[in-house]
This record gives structure tokens, C-alpha cells and sequence, in this order.
């Protein structure tokens, strides 16, 4: 399966339908499980592929013929690290194969920290336009 052959897409909805009902449904499970992570966000479609913003861009997944990729790949403790190896694809990019289990729980942790590190750089901003 090649990147759909639309490029521009109005909903995450018809994103998800472009796509074969296998990885229509992985694409529906990550949707679920970075909104749960983050209910506050707002999704949208940006640079072609869903994503969901929060004090700036949080995340964004996308479908490719092998697996779905999810990106930025956000900094992390140790352990955080560690977990993280598995699924690095370059610096900014994770992988998740169409041929293995979604990590969910790896999932809601990278939209977490995505989020703190938001959320964070938001606080300093406010900081800084008080000044």
C-alpha cells in the first residue's frame, strides 16, 4: 500500500477512509488513544496527515505501506529512552509495523510528553510577554 493518492484531506475522518479497512482500523485505534491522551487538543489535518495541536503542534500520524509513522519523537527520561529504541525511524520519527500490536500505553506516553514539553514552553512564553 503506497501514501493515499489525495493529498489534501478536510477531516481526519476521510483520511482514515482512504485507506484499506486493516489500517483504517489501526489508524481509528491510534486516533482514539492520542485524543484520550490529550482531550484538550484540537485535531486537524496538517501537512497532509492527522494531527492534534495544543499550545502549538502535538502530534501527527500517517499511514505508510509498511507501518504508521508518528511524529516528533519527543525527549524523555532514561527509561523513556530505552522504550523508545524500538520504534525510532531517524530523530524525529517512530514506526509502529503494520505487522505488530499497537504499544498504546507507549503511545499515551509520547502524546504526554509532547504535551508537557508543550504546555511548558507555553508557560515561558506567557513569562516572557509579562516582562
Amino acid at each position: 500500500m503506497e501514501p493515499t493518492p489525495k493529498l489534501k484531506f478536510e477531516t481526519v475522518d476521510e483520511y482514515i477512509a482512504a485507506f484499506p479497512p486493516e489500517v483504517a482500523e489501526r489508524l481509528s485505534q491510534i486516533r482514539a488513544t492520542v485524543i484520550k491522551a490529550a482531550p484538550d487538543a484540537k485535531e486537524l489535518i496538517s501537512y497532509s496527515m492527522p494531527a492534534l495541536k495544543q499550545e502549538g503542534m502535538l502530534i501527527f500520524y500517517s499511514a505508510w505501506k509498511e507501518h504508521i509513522g508518528m511524529y516528533p519523537v519527543p525527549e524523555g527520561d532514561e527509561v523513556f529512552n530505552k522504550k523508545v529504541v524500538q520504534y525510532r525511524d531517524g530523530k524525529g520519527t517512530l514506526k509502529f509495523p503494520h505487522n505488530q500490536p499497537l504499544p498504546f500505553d507507549f503511545i499515551t506516553e509520547v502524546v504526554h510528553l509532547r504535551l508537557l514539553d508543550n504546555l511548558a514552553r507555553a508557560e515561558l512564553k506567557k513569562a516572557k510577554k509579562k516582562k
